[in-house]
């Protein structure tokens, strides 16, 4: 990818280089329900701010890890007005059960560290034991041995912590390759995912966004007329001609950005 496509994408929530927060952190996913349930739908970003840092919704012990405590959340999800951040909060009331893929997709959009991660474990079978140890000489050949030994446990703990919580691993000291629990919501979201990246139609369906879930073309197609009919997106497929708009999701300028960069994919 081009610095010029970079800069589309980064307009529209995306987040590249060679770090990101799960050096230090997971997705931090029961921090951003609390922090979400605190925060008015229509807020703006300084709200959130002020209620992890000043009124310390999170319940951190020093104003130190409340700041960095924000500084990674920020880091991780944007709440600012980009789309990405905007279809998570939009699609986060209305299907609960969503949450913890909405958050892993907006996650692997915003940090190139668990980003790089996603081919290890989608290229894995169900119910294959997925080894901290193995992990660490992957990220170690991706990373050309940038990261010192304790750098690439932390970094490995921190990573599977986070497909932990979306479902994706199950297990506490053994992790276990799983099947997410697959919503509606959740294939919303994904399939806007693949929208940004320039995918219409049948194409929708066969992106790597959609590859998180595990789940076949028929699933994955009742899910998003079930999100249709939720009013979530619009979905409809006649002859075996597909089409899926999302209204509201972005503004005119976005949309003409989204148009820009659609020769990435």
């Amino acid at each position: 990818m081009t610095p010029r496509d970079e800069a589309l994408y980064a307009s529209l929530g995306f987040r590249f280089g060679s770090g990101g927060p799960h050096a230090s952190r997971t997705m931090m996913l029961d921090d951003l329900r609390t922090l979400l349930k605190h925060v008015p739908l229509d807020a703006e970003r300084v709200a959130y701010a002020e209620a992890v840092i000043q009124e310390n919704i999170l319940g951190k012990p020093t104003r130190k890890t409340r700041e960095l405590s924000w500084k990674y959340l920020q880091a991780l999800y944007g709440f600012d007005a980009n789309p990405l951040f905007r279809a998570l909060r939009r699609l986060w009331v209305l299907d609960e059960e969503a949450q913890p893929m909405l958050a892993l997709t907006v996650t692997l959009a915003r940090d190139p560290l668990l980003r790089l991660t996603q081919p290890y474990y989608l290229d894995s079978v169900f119910g294959t034991l997925m080894r901290r140890e193995s992990m660490e000489a992957f990220l170690e050949e991706q990373l050309s041995g940038r990261l010192s030994a304790a750098s690439l446990k932390s970094l490995a703990q921190n990573v599977a912590g986070s497909w932990t919580a979306a479902g994706i691993l199950k297990g506490r000291a053994r992790k276990v390759r799983s099947k997410p629990q697959a919503t509606p919501g959740a294939v919303a979201m994904m399939l806007f995912m693949g929208y940004l990246e320039g995918r219409t139609g049948q194409r929708l369906f066969n992106s790597d966004w959609i590859a998180l879930l595990g789940c076949s073309v028929e699933e994955v197609e009742a899910l998003a007329s079930s999100a249709s009919h939720r009013g979530l997106i619009v979905y409809m497929s006649a002859g075996g001609v597909k089409e899926v708009r999302f209204p509201g999701y972005l503004t005119a300028e976005e949309e003409q950005i989204r148009q820009e960069a659609m020769h990435v994919v």
